[in-house]
């Protein structure tokens, strides 16, 4: 995927250049024709003394080269959208490119993903205002834009007239790439009193989601092929190299801003004769229904990773020591009492430690894993915290 982004950036920076030059060849060739038709005016104004000529030369072209800043200024920031493989980014440069216009107040992205819902990005516009708006899905029967008008009753309408008022049409026009075909939609809105949108207006937005289309679907592919190599095949949780990603970034912000991190490593009890009794395959089976049990358990914040044979560690940003107790006695009960199946009487060691002052990541993990051994060494189903003397307790006597 490295090249292809590479190649795409490329092509966007020699967009940019390009279009800058023709930008630039076309003012200096409209100077030209205002100085030549300025001078031409000027000799038949000698002749009558009118001199309306003159006057109109030098405004036409600040007229020109405004023309000429502003087309340079759209190229570059079309070319921008290409300039990264980050989806988040991509659609960000896009509504920004959409909502430059006089008179748009509000841009939405609907891009459609293989098994989930549509991702759907923003600008100037609230999540309940996002909700309401009928853009799902790209214009039908192979529209190239539609046009929406909305249609409010007199108590709605003044109930938001004081939050900048409603929101009264739109355009939107398809993202389409080729050889691909339609993969979402790009829509703009007004606020307030109607308007009609110019022709070359709704070009403008046309031209906008053909180059952003391939530029969203490229991220998007990216996306995907990143979060595959960031899970456990067997598992489907984060594996050991995002684990450690994952940790470095979280330490090193939370020492940037003094806030805190807290860091669970879990074991399976006696995993070697599992796999002797059931076999591999059972094994993991085994790995398989700890894994999914550990997901249903955590926070929506918290990371859970598999970092070894038969061992995770979950990652708890903003939390503490305690919240890691509390979480651990949480996953020792999902694990420890589910729906039948191969880990029905499974058992979790786990070691605690909360980030110092004086870590990094690689030394809050040692002393959790520290803990760990210390726990297994009290017995099944045991925890223990980093620099604790005593030990916390098995999971079901909390």
């Amino acid at each position: 995927m490295v090249p292809l982004a590479d190649t795409a950036t490329w092509i966007a920076v020699g967009f940019a250049i390009g279009a800058a030059v023709l930008a630039l060849v076309a003012s200096l060739v409209l100077l030209a024709l205002v100085v030549r038709r300025g001078g031409s005016s000027q000799g038949a104004a000698s002749g009558d003394g009118s001199r309306s000529d003159e006057q109109a030369a030098p405004e036409e072209l600040t007229d020109a080269l405004e023309d000429a800043r502003a087309e340079t200024a759209r190229s570059r920031q079309l070319a921008e959208i290409a300039t990264t493989i980050d989806l988040d980014a991509v659609l960000e440069r896009t509504l920004a490119a959409a909502a430059t216009t006089d008179g748009i107040d509000a841009a939405m992205a609907v891009v459609r993903q293989a098994e989930d819902e549509p991702l759907v990005a923003t600008l100037g516009m609230t999540a309940d205002e996002a909700s309401r708006q009928p853009v799902s899905g790209s214009p039908s029967g192979g529209a190239r834009a539609v046009r929406i008008s909305y249609r409010y009753d007199a108590a709605e309408e003044a109930a938001r007239e004081l939050e900048g008022g409603l929101i009264s049409g739109g355009v939107a026009v398809p993202l389409r790439e080729e050889h691909v075909g339609t993969i979402g939609t790009l829509a703009v809105f007004w606020r307030g009193t109607d308007r009609v949108p110019e022709d070359d207006e709704i070009a403008g937005l046309e031209t906008l989601a053909q180059t952003s289309a391939p530029a969203i679907r490229n991220a998007q592919e990216y996306r995907e092929a990143r979060q595959l190599a960031d899970v456990d095949a067997l598992t489907g949780v984060h594996n050991r190299r995002y684990f450690h990603e994952t940790l470095g970034r979280e330490c090193a912000r939370a020492q940037r801003y003094e806030r805190r991190v807290a860091l669970i490593i879990l074991d399976i009890d006696d995993f070697k004769e599992t796999n002797d009794r059931l076999g591999h395959l059972g094994g993991d089976a085994v790995l398989a229904a700890v894994a999914e049990r550990l997901r249903r358990a955590v926070r929506q914040s918290d990371v859970a990773c598999r970092v070894g044979g038969d061992e995770f560690a979950v990652i708890l940003p903003e939390a503490g020591a305690r919240d890691a107790e509390q979480l651990y006695r949480r996953i020792q009960f999902a694990v420890g009492s589910g729906a039948s199946g191969p880990a029905e009487r499974v058992r979790l060691s786990a070691g605690i430690a909360e980030l110092r002052p004086e870590d990094d990541a690689i030394a809050l993990f040692q002393r959790a894993d520290d803990a760990l051994d210390h726990a297994k060494e009290g017995g099944k189903g045991q925890v223990q915290r980093a620099d604790s003397s005593r030990e916390l307790g098995a999971g079901g006597s909390y």
